[in-house]
């Protein structure tokens, strides 16, 4: 009977172990939903679905899994077209991942699994550039990008890529010189640039390990290094210099291996060796003696200079999110970026961002990992409880002349302290909670404290006393993007067009944290130029956010010009909806035009759908542009600034893009650009209040320099 019991609880075990197992984790089933919907032809796609199902356990067409995660996808060779669609970064656990030989096209999704490590999507139809984010695959092994029609420069982007052995460009049309950060592949074996547009030289290929590289058919110029003579190469169809080149650099190839065709005797290397290694031995004894020379005299030192540096390393980075320090820390706007991380001077913290000496063994890899850490660790940090007697002392009883303004759920007061601190309390009408629970206000300061982004304001508190609930925020001095746009007097300087372009990029990833990163979704409701707060940097920081809650329950228009069509009332908005508010927010940065504005002519009174007809016309286009910039902006960035509006504005949410497809669209606007920070501060309104930070910018700034 025993045996009997051991048995029949034996079968139930492995029947519930499979079941379990086999239940495909909800965000790769999401992803591969999406990635169904985005392929035009897939009658080759057994057992896919368009929503639900499970990969894992139903054998979906290519799919392989461990446990509950997807881990290969392969796709290879069925006829594919469309695209991939804009959750790849949801497949986590994926590490190969291929998709060559289709008809897929258009750009390559910003995004792709972030910890694959062999990509091939070669022979497709794909245009523009490698995408940025390839730059934070730092697991990479292999990437074949070869025979699409991708074009443009390759960005400085491969400093992190150590593990990649293989890279296949070939067969595209891809322009400039090869980027510095090819000398960081330090394990790249073969490489494969031919039929493209490439200038310049391949000296920076001294610096890998590659023995198998093929160039042929660029317009590459100067010389072929003799160490790369030595290696399976081929290199016709360039503009190579003529005569003997000249020598390398020393060091350089120095990770090549014994099979690259070296010569010279033994007695050589042995005698290189032993030099070099007495060489290294008098460097360390050397600093063996420095090191004991400092540190007693650091011990003889003030004790309140060792005081200070405690205090240092417990000040912490910014409350960046793990994703976003992952994708932010490039292109021209993301020194801007990860300077948000310096609060505003009239912040109740103060930021300590150090630069740090980068070397060879650790780099941007321990950076990125202890700010990796240090978001995993703010998630559990909490907003703090403020009295409302403090409060009142803080506000002067909320007196008029401390309201900062009044939105659809309440009224936003400044509060000042006596230590100079201050603070934005937005005390949210009383009548928005009759008939709820007597928790949901705790509920929302709870999961409002728990968003962290660089372009997103940041909740440092709550009071909840007395049938009072109020939410306080950080203190911009920068006021909104409102003011600047339309409220600015005659001595101020406008916004220049790449700080517009900037501010648009942020807020637009803010949008893209709330969406598509914060689970489940958070739907903003209430986006507009006044909700887009400018730090001392003029970095945008959204604000209203985690309220759809109120704003589903006030009768109040949510913002007169930034409503889509179809929300007709509260409860209608989508995510959709949400880009909709965003490309007009852009039409202002266009513009400089309020999205209602009765002081236009009939025609022009209404921001869309003055605007919408002339984005693609270019001469329209140019008399559209904000007269405040006076003429001084690049044409061709107007231009797909533009397209990128027309994009989110359309009355139809169905074809309005997710917001991850806008931030992509931005970023390659800003890679074609040429922007210059220094230049944005310089010109913008609130330069005095820089200066004094200009030397921590500049040490703050080395950080993503690699």
């Amino acid at each position: 009977m025993f045996h009997n019991l051991l048995v029949l609880w034996g079968v139930l075990f492995g029947f519930f172990t499979v079941c379990v197992y086999s239940k495909t984790n909800s965000q790769d089933v999401s992803a591969l939903n999406v990635m169904y919907n985005s392929f035009n032809s897939k009658s080759k796609l057994s057992g896919w679905k368009s929503s639900g199902g499970d990969p894992c356990g139903d054998s979906w067409k290519g799919i392989k899994c461990s446990s509950s995660a997807v881990t290969e996808i392969n796709l290879s060779d069925l006829g594919l077209s469309g695209s991939m669609g804009y959750q790849l970064a949801s497949l986590s656990s994926v590490t190969s991942f291929d998709l060559s030989n289709n008809k897929l096209s258009g750009d390559i999704p910003y995004q792709l699994p972030p910890n694959a490590k062999h990509i091939d999507l070669s022979n497709n139809g794909f245009t523009n550039t490698v995408p940025y984010s390839v730059s934070q695959m730092s697991d990479l092994e292999t990437l074949n990008l070869g025979h699409n029609k991708l074009n443009g420069q390759l960005t400085d982007m491969f400093n992190k890529l150590t593990k990649l052995k293989q890279l296949d460009l070939s067969h595209n049309s891809l322009t400039g010189n090869l980027p510095q950060s090819f000398a960081k592949l330090s394990s790249l074996r073969k490489l494969y640039l031919q039929n493209n547009q490439f200038t310049g030289t391949i000296n920076v290929l001294l610096y890998t390990p590659v023995d198998e590289l093929n160039v042929e058919n660029n317009r590459f110029t100067g010389w072929i290094p003799n160490d790369l003579k030595s290696i399976n190469i081929k290199y016709g169809g360039n503009s190579w210099s003529s005569g003997p080149s000249p020598p390398s650099p020393p060091g350089v190839r120095r990770n090549r291996g014994s099979g690259s065709g070296s010569s010279g005797g033994g007695k050589s290397s042995v005698a290189t060796g032993l030099t070099i290694a007495g060489i290294a031995f008098g460097v360390l004894f050397l600093i063996a003696i420095l090191i004991a020379f400092f540190s007693r005299k650091k011990r003889s030192s003030n004790s309140h200079l060792l005081e200070e540096d405690r205090l240092n390393e417990r000040k912490s980075f910014s409350m960046f999110s793990s994703r976003d320090l992952t994708k932010d820390l490039h292109s021209d706007y993301n020194d801007d970026v990860l300077v948000t991380g310096l609060k505003s001077m009239d912040s109740p913290a103060v930021i300590d961002i150090k630069p740090v000496q980068k070397s060879p063994s650790t780099g941007f890899r321990s950076l990125s990992g202890r700010l990796q850490s240090f978001a995993r660790r703010s998630t559990s940090v909490k907003a703090v409880s403020y009295s409302l007697s403090d409060l009142q002392i803080a506000t002067s009883n909320f007196a008029p002349a401390r309201l900062l303004g009044q939105g659809t759920i309440g009224r936003v007061y400044k509060a000042k302290y006596e230590n100079g601190k201050i603070l934005v309390v937005k005390k949210i009408d009383s009548s928005l909670f009759q008939g709820a629970p007597p928790q949901e206000f705790s509920d929302i300061v709870v999961s409002i404290s728990k968003i962290r982004h660089a372009n997103i304001s940041e909740l440092v508190g709550y009071c909840a006393e007395h049938g009072h609930n109020m939410l306080i925020y950080e203190y911009f001095r920068n006021g909104s993007l409102h003011e600047f746009l339309h409220m600015s007097d005659d001595y101020s300087n406008p916004l220049t067009w790449n700080t517009r372009v900037r501010i648009a990029l942020g807020t637009a990833r803010a949008v893209e944290y709330l969406h598509e990163v914060c689970s489940p979704s958070v739907l903003h409701k209430n986006i507009k130029s006044s909700n887009i707060l400018l730090d001392i940097e003029l970095n945008p920081r959204l604000s209203d956010y985690g309220l759809a809650t109120f704003h589903q329950r006030t009768s109040q228009n949510l913002g007169m010009g930034y409503n889509a069509p179809e929300c007709t009332k509260p409860s209608a908005y989508t995510l959709k909806s949400d880009v909709y508010s965003f490309g007009v927010v852009m039409l202002e940065l266009l513009t400089g035009r309020q999205p209602v504005d009765s002081s236009k002519p009939p025609a022009e009174q209404c921001l869309v759908r003055w605007a919408t007809p002339q984005l693609h016309d270019l001469d329209a286009l140019s008399q559209m542009v904000d007269p405040a910039l006076r003429g001084l902006y690049p044409p061709k960035s107007v231009s797909r600034f533009a397209d990128i509006i027309a994009l989110c504005v359309q009355r139809e949410p169905e074809f309005r893009p997710p917001i991850s497809e806008v931030v992509q669209q931005l970023v390659r606007l800003v890679q074609r650009s040429t922007m210059n920070m220094r230049e944005d501060l310089g010109l913008s309104r609130h330069s005095s209040n820089v200066s004094s930070m200009r030397e921590d910018l500049q040490s703050s700034r080395r950080l993503t320099d690699f």
